[in-house]
């Protein structure tokens, strides 16, 4: 394989391998917990903290993200997903946050997994981009998060 060969395979990003790695380090660490309480609480806590690492709109918008969800959705459980926020179902992953600068994109988003059950007819998005929680998305989103966990 030429050199030229090696420089088109582009793989996985290194912010993809971080998410990985950050994956890899949740599930080790969640299996070193004790009580199901722990685990909760301390998946909460991880959540809440890094929400507090994000900086700029990131931090704004995703600790709006986190009051509407936690607040709307009492029973979706905090925990974090590829080092993303996330609010879980069952032990499945619903809905999360993924702030802009985790893979230096231009907007952050607020993604929904198969769990919630959106459809709408033959198509329907299941990610939203954010760039901003005015009112009306703070409804938006109150009316998603209420609507996926139905």
């Amino acid at each position: 394989m030429s050199k030229a060969d090696d420089s088109a395979h582009e793989g996985f990003s290194p912010e993809e391998r971080a998410a990985m790695k950050e994956h890899a380090q949740e599930l080790k660490k969640a299996s070193r917990r004790r009580s199901r309480a722990d685990k909760e609480a301390e998946a909460a806590q991880d959540v809440v903290d890094k929400i507090a690492e994000m900086t700029g709109t990131d931090r704004t918008i995703a600790e709006r993200v986190h009051t509407l969800i936690t607040t709307q959705a009492p029973t979706l459980a905090p925990k974090l997903w590829y080092g993303m926020p996330a609010y879980a179902l069952d032990g499945k992953v619903l809905c999360f946050f993924q702030s802009a600068g985790k893979f230096k994109s231009r907007y952050a988003t607020l993604g929904f997994n198969d769990p919630a059950q959106l459809d709408e007819g033959t198509m329907w998005p299941t990610a939203f981009a954010l760039t901003e929680v005015t009112d009306e998305v703070a409804d938006r989103i109150t009316d998603l998060i209420r609507r996926a966990v139905g």
